[in-house]
């Protein structure tokens, strides 16, 4: 996994965030300073961000269960509907995709959908917490040093 460096994604770069980082922004999390650089730049425009609906339902997970509906909705609108922010639907294409690299890497399904997405979206980096994800597959994986 490559050291977080967000000036290395050019301007007009596309990411794949994967739902640690997300959930570390939104919720304050210690580890959040690690990704602001890159939430600075969605939010000046310089870079667009990609979530899948695996994405979604897992940062609205934690607000759900608290009872907080109204934060999970704020938090699903952040997500779909916020400049410099898109929702990539899972389709029939990229689902044999994810089937196929969850067959290759040994990944587990939401992983996979992550990673399929990334590459069917032509990613610049799937930007992730998470160590799963191979770096053979095409896809710059960018993610905190350890």
């Amino acid at each position: 996994m490559d050291l977080i460096d967000w000036s290395a994604l050019p301007d007009g770069a596309r990411v794949l965030l994967d739902t640690a980082p997300i959930i570390y922004v939104l919720e304050g999390h210690p580890l959040a300073d690690r990704f602001a650089g890159l939430f600075e730049r969605i939010a000046e425009g310089d870079i667009r961000a990609i979530v899948t609906p695996v994405t979604v339902a897992e940062v609205v997970g934690g607000p759900l269960k608290r009872g907080r509906q109204g934060l999970a909705e704020r938090y699903r609108l952040a997500l779909t509907a916020a400049p410099g922010w898109s929702l990539r639907a899972l389709d029939g294409d990229l689902a044999m995709l994810a089937a196929r690299l969850r067959a290759e890497h040994g990944l587990r399904l939401p992983d996979a959908i992550q990673l399929a997405t990334a590459i069917s979206e032509c990613c610049d980096a799937l930007v992730t917490h998470d160590r799963d994800f191979p770096s053979t597959a095409g896809v710059r994986v960018m993610g905190p040093p350890d």
